[in-house]
């Protein structure tokens, strides 16, 4: 191999590569149907409310590295090769490695709070306790219908049992946070917008939107927009501690 023309994949360094080939070979193997040989890798590898029947400690991790359709993958590994790769070479390839789990952790766990505190669960579980603690076997509604406790019951297992979250996004929305807080004048040029965008006013941008989409929380989107944020409040954190000494990459 002629060393003075390095191929593409020789200029990826190496966490970054092998991030991108971990996230890729473990979306393949959730698009073939291994669910006929009793493996269903997203009920193992997803992240599951805490209080699920099927929520186990380590998904915490492991959600970070699984992905839903194609698009999913390749928008989280196109951030993760642009913004990674030079953050990377920046702090060295531990250093990055810590930042890169600290902050998809740290959105699991804002994802795990969120869930606590969401309306839908925490309203249905008021209105059960309400109804238990009055005696009453059944919830009447103004117009006329009632339900039982028991429906309500399986709705509030099956809400909770079916909210889980996958993806490398928090830790790749903590990645832009960090090149946003170490490179805040470098320009990023964006699809369909023709003038440059200095970096701390994207970020800013970005969690701006992040804020507004998951306090509005709409219907139609299932984006786990507070996770996002909670890469970025992680990452925030981290990077200003390690700017407070004098560290040296290794």
């Amino acid at each position: 191999m002629n060393q003075n023309n390095p191929s593409f994949l020789d200029t990826i360094p190496p966490v970054v590569k092998n991030l991108i080939i971990i996230n890729a070979l473990l979306w393949l193997a959730t698009a073939v149907p291994l669910q006929n040989l009793g493996v269903n890798l997203k009920e193992i590898l997803a992240l599951h409310y805490w209080d699920a029947d099927t929520f186990r400690p380590h998904q915490i991790v492991t959600y970070m590295f699984l992905h839903g359709g194609f698009d999913h993958l390749f928008f989280n590994m196109f951030g993760l090769f642009m913004f990674g790769r030079i953050l990377e070479y920046t702090w060295g390839p531990k250093r990055f490695l810590i930042y890169y789990m600290v902050t998809g952790i740290g959105a699991g766990i804002i994802q795990e709070i969120t869930w606590t505190f969401d309306p839908q669960i925490t309203g249905i579980a008021a209105e059960i306790s309400r109804v238990l603690e009055s005696g009453a076997q059944t919830i009447q509604y103004s117009d006329g219908t009632t339900h039982s406790v028991n429906e309500y019951i399986g709705m509030l297992h099956n809400l909770i049992n079916n909210a889980i979250t996958i993806g490398a996004s928090g830790s790749i929305f903590g990645l832009l946070l960090a090149f946003g807080m170490l490179f805040p004048n470098q320009a990023i040029y964006l699809m369909f917008i023709p003038i440059p965008i200095k970096a701390k006013y994207f970020v800013i941008g970005y969690a701006v939107i992040e804020l507004a989409l998951g306090v509005g929380n709409f219907q139609f989107d299932n984006v786990a927009h507070f996770a996002h944020l909670g890469g970025m409040l992680f990452g925030y954190f981290l990077v200003k501690q390690w700017k407070k000494g004098n560290y040296q990459k290794f």
